[in-house]
């Protein structure tokens, strides 16, 4: 699948979905750019995808709001038990979770309104000026949508579908804040498999994108 067909999807506030690799989590996540989320693109993601529904952010943007990774707010933190911080996954990379927030105007944080208000209002905050005070006015943690930072320099650092995803709106010349959920499968209990992302991507006229691919493309340029 051609990256432009992608990167035009994404600019349209339509999803692509995205492959990290047979080597690494061997996984397919639907994503969206979150400037453009609705209540639509929740309730699709919960229902075709069915994974963690999380908000990916620029590494620089997350500094800019000062935020920091869970296990290192953890490893800071009083918590005696510092054995069951998460260190390195069974994939071989750190995960890339902070803090999980809701916006302050959702009731529950979970029903797909509340969950889009949260997600499009995180993507909102990249264009205001005080960024942190903001952040900080408009959010409460803990929440229903985990907010993961991409790494600094993105997939020559790490390659999840956290970087990818942002690395995408990037080059799309979007906000670089992602909302992304993992597909799943009801039959086997376990990830979606390729093959069957394609065929659903046919089903549906979302693209799909191979993670080599993109690598390939950050080489390049």
């Amino acid at each position: 699948m051609s990256l432009e067909i992608a990167l035009d999807s994404l600019k349209r506030g339509e999803f692509v979905m995205l492959f990290d690799s047979a080597g690494r989590e061997n996984e397919i996540d639907m994503v969206v750019a979150a400037e453009f989320v609705t209540p639509e693109h929740v309730a699709r993601m919960r229902q075709n995808a069915g994974g963690l529904l999380c908000i990916a952010i620029d590494n620089n943007f997350a500094k800019s709001l000062e935020l920091q990774y869970m296990h290192e707010i953890l490893s800071n933190s009083s918590i005696s038990n510092k054995e069951m911080i998460m260190g390195l996954a069974p994939y071989g990379d750190y995960p890339t979770f902070s803090l999980s927030v809701n916006h302050y105007q959702t009731y529950t944080g979970i029903t797909d309104k509340d969950r889009a208000l949260t997600i499009m209002e995180m993507a909102n905050i990249f264009k205001v000026e005080n960024k942190q005070k903001k952040f900080a006015s408009s959010f409460k943690t803990p929440g229903h949508v985990p907010l993961l930072i991409a790494s600094q320099g993105l997939l020559a650092a790490r390659q999840g579908h956290t970087e990818m995803s942002v690395y995408l709106t990037q080059i799309a010349g979007l906000t670089p804040v992602t909302a992304i959920c993992e597909m799943m499968d009801a039959e086997t209990y376990s990830a979606l498999s390729i093959d069957k992302a394609e065929k659903f991507g046919k089903q549906n006229g979302i693209p799909l994108i191979d993670g080599k691919e993109l690598l390939e493309y950050a080489k390049v340029n």
